[in-house]
């Protein structure tokens, strides 16, 4: 999951749903599983939406549509673009996992459930919130051209619909940006800062 950002250039894969909630990113049944796992958790990701009850891909569901089945790669549907309200429900850290692990570096909404959302920035997702119009371009020129990119730039905080040339700002919390860019979590930015901390204790 750790991987630095900088400019993320890539195909994006629509999922023009609202109110998506962490129970359809990932079901509750997964949650047992005493494994962290990126693959368990990437192959669980919208499970009961991409596979039916004898465990065959539904062909409609847009991670199973040929233009879009491909898994993530580099410059290849790293992006996920979805419905407003995304992440809602339960604050199962578990969904964040499941986007990680099947291969989604960016999640572009108009709007995201904050628990889900700093779950996402825990887990090297970056959360993108645009105007809604904005989305709904991204998903007309998505839907015209499945090859079309966007450009997410993390040092400037910008997103670019590539075809179209429109930009957009997005906020991103600044210690999160740091993290996000050098490929730290929590822990590994403590031990990064050890030595100013064991110095201001000292002073104390």
């Amino acid at each position: 999951m750790k991987q630095k950002f900088n400019i993320i250039e890539s195909t994006c894969v629509p999922l023009k749903v609202e109110n998506v909630d962490t129970d359809q990113i990932i079901p509750a049944r997964f949650l047992k599983a005493t494994t962290k796992d990126e693959k368990y958790f990437g192959d669980m990701l919208f499970r009961d939406w991409r596979f039916d009850a004898e465990d065959k891909p539904k062909p409609d569901f847009v991670l199973n549509r040929p233009e879009f089945s491909a898994f993530p790669a580099e410059g290849v549907h790293q992006i996920l673009v979805a419905g407003k309200n995304f992440g809602n429900g339960s604050s199962r850290e578990h969904a964040a996992w499941a986007l990680a692990g099947y291969g989604f570096r960016v999640v572009i909404s108009s709007f995201f459930a904050d628990i889900h959302k700093n779950n996402e920035l825990n887990n090297f997702v970056l959360p993108v919130v645009v105007p809604e119009d904005f989305l709904q371009e991204l998903f007309d020129t998505i839907e015209a051209d499945s090859e079309a990119r966007v450009r997410v730039d993390v040092p400037s905080q910008r997103v670019t619909n590539l075809t179209t040339g429109r930009q957009e700002s997005f906020e991103l919390n600044a210690y999160k940006k740091y993290c996000l860019m050098n490929a730290l979590d929590d822990i590994d930015y403590l031990l990064e800062n050890q030595d100013k901390i064991i110095a201001y204790e000292n002073k104390r």
